[in-house]
């Protein structure tokens, strides 16, 4: 009699008990956990080597010594960012009288002061980003820092290269982050090509290699670039020439991006920096990175980083916030709109307390599964007084959350589960009357354009259609 067969039963559902185990002490959601180990329970063995190599976070900062080293610089620069006095921040909060709510939680959350004296300039379109981008890369003087999810070694990217490289030539210094997935996003690889021309460029999470698979599910889908660590850009745009609509490409796509200068500027290479000490090991220090701020407007901003580390759902918590703090107006743009059931209830609470509710989501969507899921979504939120818009083409990529037409957050975060939960993002959370005047404007213009949705024409569309869209709905957790 052979008793391998045994034996092999045996420890298989050892390492289930184990690996389930894992799961229901480290899974938040119990939907989640309870997935989870149904498929390790009714896939033996294959269960839990998907589960091993997809549902464990195992991205913990690397390079220890380095991060402490990175630690001691950043605790010398944050003690010469402005302290305001309790006198200083009562005043604001009559200026602002969302002030001290979001103050309070956001503070709390990233442990970051709230900037004042910020200048913010909105770039409506990559015609109007890209040249002021490369305009304050010809003027840099002491570094650069920039980080990317996708940079292609297209038209436009090609102009970045070349300023980057003529920048490094007359002796800044260069540093360049691209995501290991959105590198791959062309068939050329603009990391490659940079390196070849001698600009000092990094991958983050590379996906080539055994280790990698493990990483997979994980990107850094920040979009920020900084100048001798005052002037910074942040927003939704990456490198691509599908961005420069007055060159008519083929595949259009229309975006929001921000010019910022003054203190916050040290937020967002602040955050480079861990970035770029996790790729490349290195830490950025010194006064051409980390000058002393100075002010430039009159505008109060704080970054706020997030991400499957130790930043894990810190914008989802600044998100509910916000919701949850409008007395007024919401005003949401987003391409991509999967929130969870948190956040849905969080709009229609705010809808039946006589919050108008705007979200607004492009009618052409680059991602059609996503189009498909969005659009099971939305009776929920129709039916409980929120509006819903559909802007005309091209893709829009903007993103936006504005409330009261006094707060805005504005960023890489798309409203959905990816972002939320699993990739790398930045955004800026911003009191400003005049920039909140600004963007009200392209709110209100966009909605003009826009087409309304109506439930009663989605629950009358032919069945076929909205159990498709229920399918992908399904999906909308992995999206």
């Amino acid at each position: 009699m052979t008793y391998w067969p045994i034996v092999l039963a045996v420890i298989e559902r050892l390492v289930a008990i184990s690996v389930s185990a894992h799961a229901i002490l480290t899974k938040r959601e119990s939907r989640s956990a309870i997935g989870w180990v149904a498929l390790i329970w009714l896939a033996p063995i294959t269960g839990s080597v998907v589960y091993w190599v997809f549902g464990v976070n195992r991205l913990l900062r690397r390079g220890n010594r380095l991060q402490k080293e990175l630690e001691v610089v950043l605790r010398r620069v944050r003690p010469s960012v402005p302290q305001q006095s309790q006198a200083f921040l009562e005043a604001a909060k009559l200026q602002f009288p969302h002030f001290g709510q979001m103050h309070e939680l956001v503070g709390e959350l990233t442990g970051a002061p709230l900037l004042p004296g910020n200048r913010v300039v909105p770039l409506v379109g990559g015609e109007v980003a890209f040249p002021r981008m490369l305009a304050a890369i010809e003027g840099a003087q002491f570094s650069i820092s920039l980080q990317s999810y996708i940079f292609d070694p297209d038209r436009a990217g090609h102009e970045f290269i070349d300023a980057l490289k003529a920048a490094q030539a007359r002796g800044v210094e260069v540093r360049v982050l691209i995501d290991g997935v959105g590198a791959k996003y062309s068939w050329r690889s603009a990391i490659r090509l940079m390196r070849r021309e001698g600009l000092n460029c990094r991958a983050f999470l590379p996906t080539i290699g055994p280790s990698s698979t493990f990483y997979s599910n994980l990107r850094n889908h920040r979009k920020s670039m900084v100048i001798d660590g005052h002037i910074g850009f942040t927003g939704g745009m990456n490198i691509r020439q599908n961005l420069r609509l007055d060159w008519n490409p083929p595949h259009p796509v229309q975006d929001l991006h921000f010019e910022f200068e003054g203190p916050i500027a040290l937020h967002l290479q602040e955050v480079f920096a861990m970035d770029w000490c996790f790729a490349a090991n290195e830490v950025l220090s010194g006064e051409h990175w980390f000058p002393l701020p100075a002010p430039a407007g009159n505008t109060w901003c704080r970054g706020i980083p997030d991400g499957p580390d130790e930043d894990f759902e810190k914008l989802k918590m600044t998100i509910l916030g916000g919701i949850g703090m409008a007395q007024k107006s919401i005003v949401i743009m987003t391409p991509y709109f999967l929130p969870d059931e948190a956040i849905v209830a969080a709009l229609n609470v705010a809808a039946m307390r006589g919050v108008r509710v705007c979200i607004l989501i492009p009618e052409v969507n680059n991602i059609r599964l996503v189009k498909w899921a969005s659009l099971a979504l939305l009776p929920q939120l129709l039916e409980r007084g929120c509006e819903v818009f559909s802007t005309p083409p091209p893709f829009d990529h903007t993103k936006l959350f504005q409330v009261d037409e006094e707060w805005t957050l504005i960023g890489s975060t798309n409203w959905d589960a990816r972002s939320l939960r699993l990739n790398f993002e930045f955004n800026v959370e911003c009191y400003g009357h005049e920039l909140n005047k600004l963007l009200s404007a392209i709110a209100r213009d966009k909605i003009q354009q826009a087409r309304p949705f109506n439930l009663i024409e989605l629950q009358q569309r032919p069945l076929w259609r909205r159990l498709r869209d229920g399918i992908a709905r399904l999906a909308s957790p992995y999206l």
